[in-house]
């Protein structure tokens, strides 16, 4: 599941990962209080979570879907990030924060290491 505000960013991250056959996009969201609201429907192994987005933040959102679904890992994707803002969606429950500038590989290699923790 992809929670991102940036609609071009969102869609083509979709893009990229349509042409990788490993990974499935079941749902993207734009807020947090949407993804929130569907994670039940759509059981996504892994959330990509943006830290900025309007409403809840990425560690408001993290928190509240790690407390209604643990099995459920959370990777925070982000175009910048303070280190306040890192541990607090580490301390949410999110098993990794990544920067929007990372290789694709590595951002497909954290997907993997969430889905199968």
């Amino acid at each position: 599941m992809l929670v991102e505000d940036n609609k071009i960013f969102r869609e083509a991250l979709e893009l990229l990962f349509d042409l990788r056959p490993e990974i499935d996009v079941v749902a993207m969201f734009d807020n947090g209080t949407t993804a929130i609201a569907n994670v039940r429907e759509h059981r996504p192994d892994v959330v990509l979570m943006d830290y900025r987005l309007p409403g809840l933040n990425g560690a408001q959102a993290t928190r509240a879907i790690l407390e209604a679904y643990p099995e459920t890992a959370v990777v925070c994707l982000t175009a910048s990030v303070s280190g306040r803002e890192v541990q607090a969606i580490l301390a949410a429950g999110a098993v990794a924060c990544l920067t929007k500038d990372e290789e694709l590989d590595e951002i497909i290699a954290t997907i993997h290491r969430a889905a199968k923790r």
